[in-house]
This record gives structure tokens, C-alpha cells and sequence, in this order.
């Protein structure tokens, strides 16, 4: 996207088109303006529109322009954080709604994609979280018993399961989800995109909110070519948020992540790699991911930014990776490269904000942006539409706090992912 071949690398190949969009040309009125056009944005559209609201979405590049189109495309349950933690962090009554939403929230996904027809490589045969050495083994264990208490379908796996399932010997055992699985995101979030058209809303792609102001009972949002007056704004930015609510950008930490894809397999090769195609990823405090697309080809990814000397870093960490992993690979050839940010928060949650009267806004989605900002924004138009009182939302209400020495941070990820993968043997 915007000529940029790491921004989106083979998802922008592989994807069906986006809906026709342009950029606001006038002055035009609104029930609900939603900013952002990824997955909370598009979600929140197309829920409003079917429920009859006119809905207008301003998003400063493209459809799936940030996270949602750059992801490794895992469609996960839950957060980071331990189920049984998260009581205590949000309180017991926010805690036990924010598990049951996420707990449930990929088959909401998949449900949409039905419904809808979204031709996005769907995958449901679960994800595998993947143990190694013993800290990790360890970790899995307390998470598996923490989600089968209650009553979540995961399963531990061992080490000859683990083997079985991703075709490698590097882990100590796996933890296998079967409520989750994969999908191609660019594909799915232009889906939505779709979608959001067909029942009604109007997306302005090129169109940057540079200035709001009130009108009467509700909001004027002013682009450089034109402007949105709404009773609603539903602010969808995330970690890409710039102007004009920088309190969001202020409080996520970027983490920057790449994915790196090989030519399509040969059929024997791929045959013993991911037989059951579950999506992966490891215990390692710098994390890797890989997963398998519909073609056959393998993706790699972890933290790190592909720019300057990072580049080579991380394209050769992946290379001696994937031959640490998979030795039956042989001659390994790439396809494909990018990265983006992840916004992640101080506690590792998600984030409810009224940024003001009837402007409201999740983000802080931590890595896990597919399933939450799915059903983050249909929950955020039950609660335009009035289903659902504030009160009642699965996150509590709070105030923007800015992360200390956020940009020192930012740049100890960016020279602290090259070392680790410089130093690193798998």
C-alpha cells in the first residue's frame, strides 16, 4: 500500500480487492462517524448499518492500512494475560465479562465470515501455543488448567504431539486451542469492508481527520476534503492513531513485527509441516509465529522492524530459523516481506475510553487484534444503538494515561529485537 512493498507484503498480493472508495468531496451528515477502517472501525459499520443508522467511516490511507492488514492473521481467544489475572486487574465483574467476550469471540469471527462470504483462507483447526524448554512447559500447563476450569476446549500436548502437529522437535509441548484458527487479514478486513458497503455504510478512504469540533448536539470531523457531522464517533485508530486524539497514541508502546514468506512448498515438503494447518506461536520472551497459507507458503515472523540494518537481521534470523526448525526444508527462497506496529498497553489489556461525550474508542489490542476488534466493535454499536449500557460494557470506563518513557522503550524493541536475532540460534 501507498507504493510501500514491506507494508503488507503478501497479504496486499494474495487479498481479493477492497471496495471501491474515495476520498470525502463535501460536507455531509451522519448518524455515527467512525475513524479507522480496520477491524473494530468496520465491525462497529457494518453492525450499525444493518441496524438501520447511517454510518460514514474516514480512514487516512486504506482499508486495512494498519494492524489489521499486516498481522500474522491468528484469530485467538482471550489476551496475553492469564485468564485467572484478569479478575484482578479489571475487577471480578469486568474480568469475568471480558473472558466470556474474548473466550467466544473467534466464533464470532467465523460467524461473520459465513454470513457474509468473506474469501479470506479461513482456517479452523485451532492454534497451537508452543512450550520451549521448561519455563515454557510450565507456562502452558497453568494456562491450560486456568482455561479448562472453565470449561474452554484446549488441550496439552506433549512433546511427540507438538512434534506431530508442527512437523518440528523444538518444543517441549503445545497448548492447542480449539476455538481459534487462521485467516488471511487483509482478505478478511476488506471483507468486512464489503460487507459494512453492502448494508448501507459509506467508507471515505484518503480521508484524515484533522480537526473536530461540536455541532450542536453532536460532532463536525473536518478532512482535507470535506467533513463528517455525526451525534456519534466511534474512534477506531489504535496503534496507528495520530491527530486529533493523541491520548490514545500517548499510552500504547509500539512493538514493531514482521513476517517473512517463503515460495510455495513442494507438496511433500508441506505435507509435513502443520498437517492440520494450525496457526503457531512460542513461549520465547522474543516471541516467533509461523503458519502455512492456502498456497503452501510458510510464514515466519517476531518482533523486529524491517528498516535500515534490521532488515538483514531479521531476513537472516528467519532463514537460520526455519532451517533450525524445519530441516526438510532445504534451499529456502522468500517471497515476501513487511511489518507494522502492535500497540500494546501497560497492563496488557485493551482500553475503554469516552474520549468525550458520544466519542468512544477501544485500542490496546496487544497483539491480538482479529478476534477483540471484531467483537469490541459490535459491542461498541450495541451501545449506540442503546442494547447495551455503559455500565454493562466488558471493559471499564477509563482515562488515557501516557506510558513513561514510551519512545525510549520504542527504540530499546527496534535495537533490542536486532541483538536478540543476531545472537540467537533459532
Amino acid at each position: 500500500m501507498l507504493n510501500d512493498p514491506r507494508s503488507h507484503g503478501l497479504w496486499e498480493r494474495t487479498a481479493p480487492p477492497a471496495p471501491v472508495t474515495r476520498p470525502l468531496g463535501t460536507d455531509l451528515g451522519a448518524d455515527v462517524a467512525v475513524v479507522g477502517a480496520g477491524f473494530t472501525g468496520l465491525s462497529a459499520a457494518l453492525h450499525l448499518a444493518e441496524a438501520g443508522l447511517r454510518v460514514a467511516v474516514l480512514e487516512a490511507a486504506e482499508i486495512g492500512f494498519g494492524g489489521s492488514g499486516r498481522n500474522v492473521g491468528l484469530v485467538n481467544a482471550g489476551m496475553w494475560v492469564m485468564p485467572d489475572d484478569l479478575p484482578g486487574v479489571l475487577g471480578a465483574v469486568h474480568g469475568e465479562r471480558l473472558l466470556d467476550l474474548l473466550g467466544d469471540a473467534p466464533r464470532q469471527v467465523f460467524e461473520l465470515i459465513d454470513r457474509h462470504q468473506i474469501a479470506c483462507e479461513s482456517e479452523r483447526s485451532g492454534t497451537l501455543h508452543l512450550g520451549v524448554g521448561k519455563k515454557g512447559a510450565g507456562e502452558l500447563a497453568e494456562r491450560a488448567r486456568q482455561w479448562q476450569q472453565r470449561g474452554a476446549p484446549v488441550e496439552l500436548l506433549d512433546a511427540d504431539e507438538a512434534r506431530r502437529l508442527t512437523g518440528s522437535p523444538a518444543y517441549s509441548c503445545a497448548l492447542l486451542d480449539r476455538r481459534a484458527g487462521t485467516v488471511q487479514p487483509l482478505a478478511y478486513v476488506r471483507g468486512l469492508g464489503h460487507a459494512a458497503t453492502a448494508a448501507g455504510a459509506e467508507i471515505f478512504t484518503a480521508s484524515p481527520v484533522t480537526e473536530t469540533s461540536r455541532a450542536g448536539e453532536g460532532w463536525r470531523l473536518a478532512t482535507p476534503g470535506g467533513s463528517v457531522t455525526a451525534e456519534w464517533v466511534v474512534v477506531a485508530t489504535n496503534a496507528y492513531t495520530r491527530t486529533p486524539w493523541p491520548q490514545i497514541r500517548q499510552e500504547i508502546v509500539h512493538l514493531p513485527y514482521f513476517n517473512i514468506a517463503t515460495r510455495p512448498l513442494s507438496s511433500n515438503v508441506a505435507r509435513s509441516i502443520l498437517p492440520e494447518r494450525q496457526g503457531c506461536w512460542d513461549t520465547k520472551e522474543v516471541l516467533s509465529s509461523f503458519r502455512l497459507d492456502r498456497a503452501g507458503r510458510l510464514i515466519i515472523g517476531s518482533v523486529g522492524a524491517l528498516e535500515g540494518a534490521g532488515a538483514s537481521i531479521h531476513r537472516s534470523w528467519a532463514r537460520r530459523s526455519l532451517r533450525r526448525l524445519f530441516p526438510q526444508l532445504g534451499e529456502i527462497e522468500f517471497e515476501a516481506e513487511w511489518y507494522g506496529q502492535i500497540g500494546m498497553t501497560a497492563d496488557s489489556l485493551p482500553k475503554f475510553h469516552r474520549l468525550d461525550e458520544k466519542v468512544v474508542s477501544f485500542s490496546g489490542y496487544n497483539g491480538r487484534g482479529i478476534a477483540p476488534g471484531t467483537v469490541f466493535g459490535h459491542t461498541l454499536a450495541r451501545h449506540i444503538l442503546g442494547e447495551l449500557a455503559e455500565e454493562d460494557l466488558p471493559l471499564p470506563v477509563t482515562t488515557p494515561e501516557p506510558q513513561r518513557l514510551r519512545q525510549l522503550r520504542e527504540g530499546y524493541y527496534r535495537l533490542g529485537s536486532q541483538i536478540a536475532h543476531l545472537s540467537s540460534r533459532i
